[in-house]
């Protein structure tokens, strides 16, 4: 990303760059940054991270139906996108500063409800098959 606006009167495509193919090989490029840049500075998503690299696998081996794997499965990766989203806003919000501001205080803590929520969504999922498909029994 270069900085610069748009002229007066553009619509912005001469500063987004490459088309076609070569876009979206960029694209994927900026993905695994964006990855990289969570993996090696949020510590929230990288502890996700972790635990997604066990109930990914348990999710697969586990006896359950197709349905309830791709619910598993989901329910974590749910988590790790709400993470990297939680930790853009606060990139944002720190690049104008540090001071306590209210309105950045609520985009905050927005953003930390919703990972709150994915993780108590993506829990209920875990128990509600689990408990479903075992009764209790494990």
């Amino acid at each position: 990303m270069t900085g610069r606006t748009p002229p007066p009167g553009g619509d912005g495509r001469a500063l987004k760059g490459k088309r076609g193919l070569r876009r979206v090989w960029n694209a994927i490029g900026y993905s695994i940054e964006g990855l990289r840049f969570a993996w090696y500075g949020e510590d929230a998503f990288r502890q996700e991270c972790i635990l997604a690299a066990f109930l990914v696998p348990a999710a697969v081996f586990l006896p359950v139906s197709f349905v309830e794997r791709i619910l598993l499965v989901a329910s974590v990766v749910l988590v790790l996108i709400v993470e990297i989203l939680n930790s853009a806003i606060e990139a944002a919000i720190d690049r104008q500063g540090y001071e306590i501001n209210p309105l950045a205080k609520r985009a905050k803590d927005l953003g930390s409800s919703a990972v709150l929520l994915a993780l108590l969504l993506s829990g209920g999922t875990w128990a509600a098959v689990l408990w479903h498909r075992f009764g209790g029994k494990l």
